[in-house]
């Protein structure tokens, strides 16, 4: 990994955990001296964080944190609800037999902790499990951008799994998108897993979340 890759992801992965907050200035000296690089792969790794909207940069004045907003979270999630639906799909006709292996055994970890209420790793396992969705479909291009999408709600995602009755619910669902993905069917599996990722952010009451639901 290159310099500004180490950068790059340090500072999006700071910034989307809330480590900087919205309006925070990111220094290029200060965060060169950080991680031990020159100003060259920081400016760079700005330029790619304000092609993602996830930085401003201000002529003559340096670089401010945009963070996710409201809205960025409704986006993300509805954008998110029909590529995981197509990935899902996709898994149902290419899933290989140690990928499944890997995701059943996540279900049954995923049981065990829930049980003993270590939400810690209930995060970490629902990571892993949409890690592996992902990888299943057997698409770079879609497996990369669902990647970029879970990450940008992480700290939504981890208060939702707080929650006992969240937690068990998402447990279900993904037990019932990897049945029907097992079954090889691209059409369950796509309505299960688009209907998932719907439900993940239902609580917070977004409009179009709920409209979308009820259809």
């Amino acid at each position: 990994m290159s310099s500004y890759e180490v950068v790059f992801q340090k500072l999006r992965e700071d910034i989307l955990n809330g480590h900087y907050q919205h309006g925070d200035e990111l220094r290029e000296a200060a965060i060169g001296k950080e991680l031990g690089v020159s100003r060259t792969p920081v400016r760079e790794a700005l330029r790619q964080l304000e092609l993602e909207g996830l930085v401003t940069m201000v002529p003559n004045r340096g670089a401010y944190v945009n963070g996710i907003s409201d809205q960025d979270v409704q986006d993300i999630y509805l954008i998110r609800a029909r590529l995981e639906g197509l990935c899902a799909r996709m898994a149902a006709e290419r899933i290989d037999a140690s990928t499944l292996e890997e995701m059943e055994e996540t279900i049954m970890l995923t049981k065990f902790h829930e049980k003993n209420g270590h939400y810690d790793q209930l995060f970490k396992l629902d990571s892993r499990f949409h890690r592996l969705l992902y990888e299943a479909c057997k698409s770079k291009i879609l497996e990369h951008e669902l990647k970029v999408f879970h990450q940008y709600v992480q700290q939504v995602r981890k208060n939702a799994l707080k929650k006992e009755s969240r937690a068990e619910q998402s447990t279900k669902e993904h037990e019932a998108v990897l049945q029907a993905i097992k079954a090889h069917d691209s059409d369950e599996a796509d309505r299960l897993a688009t209907l998932h990722i719907l439900n993940s952010i239902k609580n917070n009451h977004y409009t179009q979340i709920e409209k979308l639901l009820e259809e």
